[in-house]
This record gives structure tokens, C-alpha cells and sequence, in this order.
């Protein structure tokens, strides 16, 4: 049973995009609280302790700022995960829990192997009563597993190690992950004990206005992760769609976008036409529904999810033939200069970018490309494109400066909405490219007026042909 009236030790296991900044925000609101966030990926929890804070390993406007001012005061990183798990009344798991790639469920079904691993540690190491919170998204009806696991460990090994479980999902946007945990639309409890749930309550409190902490049972917080994440890419698939039937009869998505997004029922949100949607979760979520709803005998409701992502690979597909249809045909011998390869603007994520997808389209075409991030490096880009490195046929390398890409190009494609790519000379890039040149825009972010005053032909996403 809980023998404590308040939470002063804090221990996360994963030091990645979730678990880093939430845990730093946690330090900052809450200075009498120490927080040890662990991992065993040493060269990560080498870049949280660097010195230099350029070299984090997450990008997030306003993250250093935070780190800088709780570091080594009441936030540290380690690779000593046992010690901390066990001096440590609260444990955040917060690990990755990828799309299976094997087995029944391969393809769909999310991978909690990690998370189990994580269970186990805890139940090994955990002394007195610790509660357990599953921050990483997880397929409903997790919190099962996780409560065997530890009740296991109960009988077999200490019978004074107690535990309660609680699920506590993330809503983060990357590229506004500071402002989010700072300032939440709302936090999300989900268990059955009420001490428990209090505990974690009374963290959040510190800062957080208490009509925005919603407590739900343990299913209910699990579904509504995996509910919210695809009620926003079906969103952008929508608005998608939409955009290209904007393009062929003339219409104009952001006229469209205003139109329908004035209407208070649906909200202005999440109706920017573009590449599609990418980063950690939608894709996976989405995927996880859809194999939880053929789990449970729902074949309908399944199918209705996972044409949210077919529409999203449709879209990068169709991205792709307008650029081959407008280079007449063949890309043999061209140069395609690609501006943007994080998955959205102030992140340094790549995970499912659609620039990923898209490359891999231009390769297969003989393309030669070369790739402009202002925050994504080298290494990464090679990562994402590993399957091409060796072919002979493959063409494609890396540039720190967007107009030496730019030079002897056939095109130019806007794959992430950097404010650097909206403060580009176009005057200047017209004569650094090869003629007749073309540039796509699938972000919106160019001023039509502008770019049509050079002699570069234009096509913007969801801009009919007026």
C-alpha cells in the first residue's frame, strides 16, 4: 500500500523525444522533486549531459533554456537505470514501442517488447510501493500485461514490493513540445487507484489548472492516445484529398481551408494541405487501430481507419508524379534539389517524413538529388535512405547551404516548412538553376506573386488552375 503523501524522487526510463523534455518541464515546475530520466543508450545520455546544448539529442525551441536551468540541480540523466528504479517512488515508462515487423500483427501491431523489458526491471528493482505510469503509447488493455508482470514479481520475490499502475499518454506536438507541457489543452489519468492517481495529480498542480487534469479508467486513457492521433491525421488526409481536387477544378485550398475551418463545429485546426503526415505516431497509431480493431472482430472499422493512411501515401505518391509529369517524363540525368527532410518544421525528427517516401520515388527514377535540412544531419539522412547507398544507379547526397543545392538544379521541392525556406531570394535562385526550372511547393509557404515574377515555372499544392 502507499505509505507516502507526496512523490520527491522521479525516475523515467527513455531519454527520447518524450521522455527528455517531459521530464526536464517536470524539474522546472517542480524544484522539491528529483528526477533521474535513465537509459542504456550511453551515447544518448552522453548528448543530455553535454555541456554544449546545441548538441541535445531532441531539438525543441525553448528545451535548452529549461535544461540549462535544471541540470545537475534536480534533473539528471544516467545509464543507472537499476539504482534509480529503486530509490524512486514514481516510475515513468517511456520507451519506444515500434510497429511489429514479425510475426501475427507484423506490420500493424505495436512492439512492446521494450516496455515489457522495462516492466520486468521495475519489478526486480522497485522496492517498497512504486507506482508505475505508462507514458508511452501503448495498444489499450497494456496496463494487463504491465500488472502481471509486476504481480508476478510480488509473489515470487518480495511480498512487501507493492505496486499501482497508471497511464498517463502524451500529447505533444513535436516542434511546440515546450509549449505543450508547459501550457497542456489537458492531462490524462487513467487507473484505479485514487491514491495513486492524486499523487500524479498533485505533480501536475504545480502548474497545471486542475479542470484540465481529466482521471478516466485504465482503457479509456490508452484508447484516447491512440483516438486523438487519428482523429488529426484523418484530418490532414482529408484536407489532403481535398487539395487535389482544389488543383483540378480550380479551386483554392486555403480559400477552401477558411471557408470550412470558420465552421465552430469543425475548428480551423489541422487544415493545412501538404506532403502528408509524418513523425513517430500517427502512422503507427493508426496502424495499431487498425490491427486492435481486427483483433476484436471490428473488420469495418479497421478499414475505415486505415484508408486514412492510404491516402496519406497517395498524396506523397501524387507529389512525386507531379514532379516526373512536369520534368517531362524522365528524371534520368536531372538534378532534384530537396528543401526540408525533417517530418514538420522545429523538429530535427525524421521518423515516416514524407521527404523520405518521396526521395525514394526520385531515386527509383534515376534522379541525382540533394537534400537541405537546417537541423537535420548527415548520418540521419543516410539512415533513412540506407537501401539506396549501394545501388549504382542511386545519386543523392547532403548540402549545408540551400543555394548550393540549389545550383544546376531542374527543381526545387518545399518538403518542410522551415522559415528559412520563406525568406529565400528567388531572383537569385532563378539564376543558379538550370533552365527551364521548376519549383514545388507542397507547404504553401511561397508568396505566388513573388516566385511568378522570375522566369521559374511554379506549382503550389491545392492551387486549381485559375
Amino acid at each position: 500500500m502507499i505509505n507516502f503523501k507526496s512523490i520527491k524522487s522521479i525516475c523515467c526510463i527513455g531519454a527520447g523525444y518524450v521522455g527528455g523534455p517531459t521530464m526536464a518541464v517536470i524539474a522546472d515546475k517542480c524544484p522539491n522533486i528529483i528526477v533521474h530520466v535513465v537509459d542504456i543508450n550511453q551515447e544518448r545520455i552522453d548528448s543530455w549531459n553535454n555541456l554544449d546544448l546545441s548538441k541535445l539529442p531532441v531539438f525543441e525551441p525553448g528545451l535548452a533554456d529549461v535544461i540549462s536551468r535544471v541540470r545537475n540541480k534536480n534533473l539528471f540523466f544516467s545509464t543507472k537505470v537499476a539504482e534509480f528504479i529503486s530509490k524512486s517512488e514514481l516510475v515513468f515508462i517511456s520507451v519506444n514501442t515500434p510497429t511489429k515487423k514479425y510475426g501475427i500483427g507484423a506490420g500493424k501491431a505495436s512492439d512492446i517488447s521494450s516496455l515489457e523489458e522495462c516492466t520486468r526491471q521495475v519489478a526486480k528493482n522497485a522496492s517498497g510501493h512504486t507506482i508505475v505510469v505508462e507514458k508511452s503509447t501503448i495498444p489499450v488493455k497494456t496496463a494487463a500485461a504491465v500488472k502481471a508482470i509486476l504481480e508476478t514479481s510480488q509473489n515470487d520475490n518480495d511480498l512487501n514490493k507493492t505496486f499501482s499502475v497508471l497511464s498517463n499518454p502524451e500529447f505533444l506536438a513535436e516542434g511546440t513540445a515546450i509549449k505543450d507541457l508547459e501550457n497542456p489543452d489537458r492531462i490524462l489519468i487513467g487507473g484505479d487507484d485514487d491514491d495513486a492517481i492524486n499523487l500524479l495529480k498533485d505533480i501536475y498542480l504545480n502548474w497545471v489548472d486542475k479542470n484540465k487534469i481529466i482521471t478516466t479508467n485504465l482503457w479509456s486513457s490508452e484508447l484516447s492516445k491512440l483516438a486523438s492521433n487519428a482523429f488529426l491525421a484523418q484530418r490532414i488526409s482529408s484536407i489532403n484529398s481535398f487539395s487535389a481536387l482544389c488543383e483540378e477544378t480550380g479551386a483554392n485550398i486555403d480559400e477552401l481551408k477558411r471557408a470550412v475551418g470558420s465552421d465552430k463545429r469543425i475548428g480551423e485546426y489541422f487544415l493545412n494541405a501538404g506532403p502528408g503526415f509524418g513523425g513517430s505516431c500517427f502512422q503507427k497509431d493508426i496502424l495499431n487501430l487498425t490491427y486492435l480493431s481486427e483483433h476484436f472482430g471490428l473488420p469495418e472499422v479497421a478499414e475505415y481507419w486505415e484508408q486514412v493512411i492510404n491516402i496519406n501515401n497517395w498524396q506523397q505518391y501524387r507529389i512525386y508524379k507531379t514532379v516526373l509529369n512536369k520534368l517531362f517524363g524522365t528524371l534520368s540525368n536531372k538534378k532534384i534539389s530537396i528543401f526540408g527532410f525533417a517530418f514538420k518544421a522545429d523538429t530535427n525528427d525524421t521518423r515516416e517524413s514524407p521527404a523520405i517516401k518521396i526521395c525514394k520515388y526520385l531515386l527509383d527514377e534515376s534522379a541525382s538529388i540533394v537534400i537541405h535540412d537546417p537541423r537535420v544531419n548527415e548520418s540521419n539522412i543516410d539512415i533513412d535512405l540506407n537501401e539506396y547507398i549501394k545501388l549504382k544507379y542511386s545519386k543523392w547526397e547532403v548540402s549545408s547551404d540551400y543555394e548550393l543545392a540549389a545550383k544546376d538544379s531542374d527543381g526545387i521541392i518545399i518538403l518542410t516548412e522551415w522559415d528559412i525556406y520563406k525568406k529565400i531570394d528567388w531572383f537569385k535562385i532563378e539564376g543558379l538553376m538550370r533552365k527551364p526550372a521548376w519549383v514545388f511547393d507542397t507547404r504553401k509557404i511561397i508568396d505566388p506573386y513573388v516566385i511568378k515574377q522570375t522566369s521559374l515555372n511554379f506549382w503550389q499544392i491545392g492551387y486549381g488552375i485559375n
